[in-house]
């Protein structure tokens, strides 16, 4: 499910929701009837090879996810290289985020919860009935986003007022221009999006996870032109009307690259497209039920979404023109520390969400919730162990993490360093989140969107108010922080009402044995914070004058503080992360 944030998505040229349209295919809803037991025959995996399996999965499809990520961060370096942290990077950020919020709430929900399991469902009923179904379903969503897309754009100005009502005449004439350009990704994002629906559920999840890769690509050649043709300090009042053009047009440019890069895949399928209208109301009230409390989710993340953005657009604006500061302390900062706090979690926890979501369904179709629960269990234990070392990295390495990828071009060191500082926040919030994520799949195994999404009302309007109350109580070069921690604050409810509730309806989930588990784990990897903070604090003063010299300490901090984690986790007896050691022996002994 979506988590409420555009940044991670934007990071790796994904919509919001397409985290989940991406994944497996067989949760279901309530009201929905379940998929044909016969199609779904019961493939009981013995207990010591599910481990091995989940690990195995998730490793594979961890590569694809890693590969547009580090693209993806690269694709922000030079963003933020190329703009900057303060007024024109933020007026750039608020109009590349509308889109993908526009498409989330309008669309994005319908799909992420129903498109998958409605199309197996087709397919399950008869070959020809599935293809029948499947145009159109295509006729429909790509209507529906031809004119959302449409709507959108005539309501541009309105858009930019809702998100930044603090921008400067000249801040406001320039997003909504932006926005115009960036508006027609919703299009393709939805494109992109129901082309891995039809993918996934054909068990096919190659393409969705590298067309991302051209997405940044595209982008990536875009901004390095940018960057070669301009000279000068470049802000929202110096920008020509020539390089605004190239921009939009260039970075959506790459998402179309990303949507039209599935079609050979779809055309391999023997999947051709032909618009159908003859819809069948049965089709259309069935999908609106799977998706209907989805979009509720959706809807009050989205809502969140504009009270941090207007928040930290805000405070962006008082530091530039009340504090006059040289650096930016709002939504661009706010929007690349979140983007790459979530890196372990895209690769490590999404890749196991991934391959688990079809075996917990499988135990909850069979009345297995027992097994389920052990399912789950496996999970949060695999995910946990792998998130914690990650944590106490991207705690102890911030700075260097910030110096190295953002301090350049029209970003100072100062302005990496208020990254840094976010960044710190959010690291420590990565284990509320994770954890958060795959208990809302247990839910979905159990053919259950209405507890989570209940659930996520209540979070999200507990994060937002903590972000209201601590904006007014911090300076405004903290307000960020505070947001990051409001966001942490949410998370961390969520994880704790998922957990009572599903402990009614599974069982015993394992605490005690999770708890050993973040115990040790903890300990091991308050040895690499540890080592990452001595590294920091003895070379800091050195580093920060010298790229070479930051990129050498952030590679120490990762290759000793990582080291000492495994060294520490070997001693102690981590399970998790002894198989993982040995699977990637296995792998290597090839």
């Amino acid at each position: 499910m979506n988590d409420g944030l555009y940044s991670s998505a934007n990071s790796r040229g994904l919509p919001p929701s397409a985290e989940v349209v991406l994944g497996p295919a067989s949760a279901s809803v309530p009201g929905a009837p379940l998929l044909d037991q016969e199609a779904l025959p019961p493939q009981e995996i013995p207990a010591e090879n599910k481990s091995g399996s989940l690990m195995r999965s998730s490793a594979i499809m961890a590569v694809g996810t890693l590969a547009s990520r580090v693209t993806g961060f690269f694709r922000s370096t030079l963003l933020v290289a190329a703009l900057g942290t303060g007024a024109l990077g933020d007026v750039f950020n608020t109009s590349n985020t509308i889109p993908n919020i526009v498409y989330d709430i309008l669309l994005g929900g319908v799909l992420t919860a129903a498109h998958v399991p409605l199309l197996i469902r087709a397919r399950n009923r008869s070959e020809k009935y599935g293809e029948e179904f499947e145009q159109r379903l295509f006729t429909v969503l790509l209507g529906a986003l031809a004119a959302i897309t449409l709507v959108a754009m005539a309501a541009s100005t309105l858009l930019i007022n809702l998100y930044a009502s603090k921008f400067t005449a000249t801040q406001h004439r320039l997003a909504v221009t932006f926005l115009l350009f960036f508006l027609p990704q919703i299009f393709f994002y939805g494109f992109a999006a129901v082309a891995s629906a039809s993918l996934n559920s054909r068990n096919r999840f190659g393409a969705p996870m590298w067309t991302p890769v051209l997405n940044n690509i595209v982008v990536i050649v875009v901004l390095v032109a940018f960057m070669a043709t301009t000279h000068g300090h470049l802000d929202d009042t110096t920008i020509s009307s020539g390089k605004v053009t190239f921009l939009g047009i260039g970075v959506t440019a790459g998402v179309a690259a990303q949507a039209f890069g599935l079609i050979p895949s779809m055309r391999k399928l023997g999947f051709n497209f032909r618009p159908r209208f003859d819809f069948r109301r049965a089709e259309l009230t069935q999908m609106w039920g799977m998706a209907s409390w989805t979009l509720l989710y959706v809807v009050a993340q989205q809502i969140a979404l504009v009270v941090y953005t207007r928040l930290a657009n805000a405070a962006g604006a008082r530091g530039s023109k009340v504090l006059h500061l040289d650096h930016g302390i709002g939504l661009t900062p706010w929007t690349n520390a979140y983007a790459f706090f979530q890196l372990p979690y895209a690769v490590v926890a999404i890749s196991i969400i991934t391959a688990i979501l079809p075996r917990m369904t499988q135990s909850a179709a069979e009345g297995r919730f027992d097994r389920l629960a052990a399912e789950l269990r496996e999970g949060v234990r695999l995910s946990l162990s792998l998130m914690l070392p990650a944590v106490a990295l991207l705690f102890g390495a911030a700075s260097e993490i910030a110096f190295v990828l953002f301090a350049h071009g029209e970003t100072n060191a100062a302005g990496a360093e208020v990254i840094a500082q976010v960044l710190r926040v959010f690291a420590v919030a990565l284990t509320p989140f994770t954890v958060l994520q795959l208990l809302q799949r247990g839910f979905y195994a159990l053919a259950d969107t209405r507890t989570p999404a209940l659930i996520a009302i209540f979070s999200t309007a507990t994060g937002a108010i903590s972000a209201l109350i601590l904006s007014s109580v911090l300076d405004t070069q903290h307000v960020i922080m505070g947001i990051a921690a409001a966001q942490g604050v949410s998370w961390t409810i969520g994880c704790v009402v998922s957990i009572v509730l599903l402990r009614r309806r599974l069982g015993r989930l394992g605490g005690r044995e999770i708890v050993g588990l973040v115990g040790k784990a903890g300990a091991c990897s308050l040895v690499a914070l540890i080592v990452a903070e001595l590294l920091h604090v003895f070379l800091a003063s050195h580093a920060q004058s010298s790229f070479a010299l930051s990129v050498l300490v952030l590679i120490l901090q990762g290759v000793l503080g990582g080291g000492a984690f495994l060294v520490f986790a070997t001693v102690l007896r981590v399970p998790e992360v002894n198989q993982v050691i040995g699977m990637l022996r296995r792998k290597l002994g090839r």
